[in-house]
C-alpha cells in the first residue's frame, strides 16, 4: 500500500508489447508451466460459480426489433475475460474483446483484443496492453506444456492445421517443446496463407529440412508425431469440423486441440489418453451451455464431456494437465501411447504473461506513462 493518492499506469502497444518480450515463446511455455502448478494448487480464481468460467460472453439475436443492433453474422460476439493468479505473480486482470469474422475483408483480424492488468490490493491498474499477441502467444504456448510432459521428445513431424496465427504459435511451442522437430506439415484453405505459413516458418526455423502442405487432414496425421488443429470455422454442426480418425494415427503421436475438432469411434475409446487443460473450465461449460455442448463450443474436451454425460465415457477417463504438471499424475510413460490434449483457453493464461510482459517493460523503460489521478475527485 502507498500513502499517494496518486495513480499512474503504462499503456503498452503492439510495438512494444513486442519489445517487452510478448513473441518469446521458450519464456512463454516456462511461465505457462508455472500457471499450471498454480491452477492446480488452486491459488487463482476465475469467474463463475465454480471460479473456472472462460468469460462473460455478449452474443446478439438472430431477429431485434432494434434497426442498429449488430446482427449475428459469424463470430461476431463481445467477451471479458477475468482472473487473479497467486503463487510469484500476485496480481489479477481482465481480457476484452471483440470478434467479427467480417473484419477480415477490411484488413483487420478477426478479433480485437485488449488486456488491463491491475493490482490486486488496491485495483488500481498497472497496465493496458495491445493483446492479440498476448493471447495469441499463452494460447501456443499451451500445446508447448503440453508437448513438454506428453510429447515423445524426440518428436521431429509436425502437422499443423490452420496456418494462421494459433498454428504459428503451436508450431513454436512445439519446437520449444521438441527441438528435434525438422519436418512440418500444414494444411489450410487458401493458397496464399499456406505459402506465408511456409515462408515464416522456413525463416524462423532455419534448422527445418521440409515445410510443405498437405491436402488432407488424413495426410497431415499420418506419420506425425505432434499435431495441433487450429484451424476456425461455423459451430453447430460437428459433422462439419476437422475430424481425427483413429485409422490415422501411428503409435506415439500427441495432439494439441486449442480448436475447432472432431472423432471418431476409435479415437473415443480407450487406446487414446484424453486429457483437459483444466477439468473445471469444461464442467463450468457444461453447466452454461444446453448440451449436447460440442455443437456450440467446438473443442474436443467438450465432446469428451458430452460423451460422459452420456455415459460413453467414465469420468476417470479424463486426465487433468495441471496435476500431472505438478507430478501427481503421469505424463508420458512410454513411446506407444497416442494422447489428445484439448486446450480451451484460460484468462489466467492471460495475467501470467501479462504479469511477466509487464514486469519486463517496467524494468526496461518501455511504454507510455499515463495518469488515471493525483488525487480521486469523489475521495
Amino acid at each position: 500500500m502507498t500513502s499517494s493518492t496518486k495513480i499512474d499506469f503504462i499503456y503498452l502497444s503492439e510495438s512494444d508489447m513486442v519489445k517487452a518480450g510478448v513473441t518469446d515463446m521458450p519464456a512463454c511455455v516456462d511461465t505457462m508451466e508455472e500457471m499450471f502448478k498454480l491452477l492446480y494448487r488452486g491459488d487463482y480464481r476465475m469467474a463463475g460459480e465454480n471460479n473456472n468460467s472462460h468469460g462473460s460472453l455478449i452474443l446478439f439475436p438472430e431477429d431485434s426489433p432494434h434497426a442498429t443492433m449488430p446482427k449475428p453474422t459469424p463470430d461476431r460476439r463481445f467477451m471479458a475475460m477475468p482472473a487473479y493468479l497467486g503463487g510469484s505473480f500476485g496480481t489479477s486482470g481482465v481480457k476484452w474483446y471483440g470478434s467479427n469474422i467480417a473484419n477480415r475483408e477490411i484488413g483487420l483480424p478477426r478479433s480485437i483484443l485488449m488486456f488491463i492488468l491491475t493490482d490486486t490490493e488496491t485495483g488500481a491498474p498497472l497496465a493496458l496492453m495491445s493483446a492479440n499477441l498476448l493471447s495469441a502467444y499463452r494460447t501456443g504456448a499451451i500445446p508447448g506444456v503440453g508437448a513438454r510432459y506428453l510429447a515423445r521428445k524426440d518428436s521431429r513431424v509436425a502437422g499443423i492445421l490452420g496456418p494462421g496465427v494459433m498454428g504459428k504459435t503451436s508450431l513454436s511451442a512445439f519446437i520449444t517443446a521438441c527441438p528435434e522437430i525438422d519436418t512440418v506439415k500444414v494444411k489450410g484453405r487458401g493458397r496464399k496463407s499456406i505459402d506465408l505459413f511456409i515462408s515464416w516458418a522456413k525463416e524462423t526455423y532455419p534448422q527445418l529440412t521440409e515445410v510443405y502442405a498437405v491436402d488432407s487432414e488424413e495426410e497431415l496425421v499420418r506419420d506425425s508425431d505432434v499435431v495441433a488443429y487450429c484451424s476456425s470455422g461455423a459451430t453447430g454442426d460437428p459433422t462439419t469440423y476437422p475430424i481425427v480418425k483413429r485409422e490415422w494415427i501411428s503409435p506415439g503421436t500427441f495432439f494439441a486441440m486449442p480448436a475447432l475438432g472432431n472423432f471418431d469411434d476409435g479415437v473415443a475409446g480407450p487406446e487414446v489418453r484424453k486429457v483437459l487443460d483444466n477439468t473445471g473450465l469444461y464442467e463450468a461449460w457444461m453447466s452454461e451451455i444446453a448440451p449436447p455442448v460440442h455443437n456450440v463450443n467446438p473443442l474436443v474436451g467438450l465432446k469428451f464431456m458430452d460423451m460422459v454425460a452420456e455415459g460413453k465415457l467414465n469420468k476417470s477417463d479424463l486426465e487433468d494437465l495441471g496435476k500431472i504438471v505438478a507430478g501427481d499424475a503421469p505424463g508420458r510413460s512410454n513411446d506407444e501411447e497416442i494422447i489428445m490434449l484439448s486446450v480451451g483457453g484460460m484468462p489466467v493464461e492471460d495475467v501470467a504473461w501479462g504479469t511477466v510482459v509487464y514486469r519486463n517493460a517496467i524494468k526496461r523503460g518501455i511504454g507510455v506513462t499515463l495518469n488515471l489521478w493525483d488525487k480521486p475527485i469523489l475521495g
